[in-house]
C-alpha cells in the first residue's frame, strides 16, 4: 500500500485488495481516513454492489472509493455521483445513460456501478468503472469503455476527481435537471413491487417519482426493473 495526494485527494493504491469499500471502513474505523480520502485498487478479489451482490472486478478497470466527511444522510447523493459518472463518460465522446438507483449504461450494457455507504461522520462513494475487461453476468449485459474509445485510468481518475467535485457541489435543482436529461426510462413505464407504473422523474427531496394510474409513489432507494 502506498498513497499520494491528487488534486486534494489523499489517495491510497493497492494492486490487489477485496474490496475498496471495506478499505475505507478500514481506514475510516483506524483514523487513518480524512474528508477527499480515495481508496484505489486495479483488482478487488470480493468487490461488491448493493446488497452485497458479487461485483467482479478483474484487473484493467477503475475500482475506487472516495471518502468525504458528511453531517447527515442524504439521498441526494447518488444522483450527483451518477451524474458525475455520465459527465466523467461524456468527457470521452461517451453517450452513457442513467439506470435507477446506481448504474451506468453504455448502448444498455452495465459500464459503471455506484455504492454509496456510511460510516460514522463519513461517506464512502464506491465507483467501479469498466475500462478494459467486463464480465459476463447472467442478469444483464455489460460493456467496457474499450470498445469505444481508449481510456486510461489515471486520467479516467483525474476527470472523475473533477466532476465529483463539481457536481457535490451543485445546487440540487441543476443536478435534478441534469439526470432527467440522462436517465433511461424516463415518461416510460417501468415495474415497481410486482406492478408496472410510469418513471416520471425525482422531487426535490431525491426521491423517485412513478404515476400508477392515478396515484404517485415516492420511492426511496427501491429497486425498479425496467420494462
Amino acid at each position: 500500500m502506498g498513497y499520494i495526494n491528487l488534486a486534494g485527494y489523499k489517495v491510497f493504491s493497492f494492486d490487489k485488495i477485496p474490496s475498496t469499500q471495506d478499505m475505507a471502513h478500514e481506514l475510516i474505523a483506524d483514523g487513518r481516513a480524512t474528508n477527499r480520502t480515495a481508496v484505489v485498487a486495479l483488482a478487488q478479489s470480493a468487490g461488491r454492489g448493493r446488497y452485497r451482490r458479487k461485483w467482479v472486478s478483474h484487473h484493467g478497470n477503475l475500482y475506487v472509493s472516495f471518502i468525504y466527511g458528511c453531517d447527515t444522510r442524504d439521498g441526494r447523493l447518488s444522483y450527483a455521483t451518477a451524474v458525475a459518472v455520465a459527465e466523467t463518460l461524456i468527457s470521452y465522446g461517451i453517450n452513457p445513460t442513467i439506470k435507477w438507483p446506481n448504474d451506468i449504461l453504455i448502448d444498455n450494457k452495465k459500464v459503471a456501478g455506484i455504492l454509496i455507504e456510511y460510516s460514522g461522520p463519513y461517506v464512502i462513494v464506491g465507483i467501479g468503472i469498466n475500462i478494459n475487461t467486463n464480465p459476463t453476468v447472467a442478469e444483464y449485459k455489460t460493456t467496457r469503455l474499450a470498445n469505444y474509445t481508449d481510456v486510461n485510468a489515471n486520467d479516467l481518475m483525474a476527470r472523475l476527481i473533477r466532476n465529483l467535485d463539481k457536481w457535490r457541489r451543485c445546487d440540487f435543482s441543476v443536478v435534478r435537471a441534469r439526470w432527467m436529461q440522462l436517465v433511461e426510462h424516463l415518461n416510460r413505464d417501468v415495474l415497481y413491487h410486482g406492478a408496472p407504473a410510469e418513471l416520471i422523474g425525482i422531487n426535490e427531496n431525491g426521491a423517485l417519482i412513478l404515476r400508477r394510474d392515478t396515484r404517485y409513489l415516492l420511492v426511496y432507494g427501491d429497486e425498479i426493473t425496467m420494462l
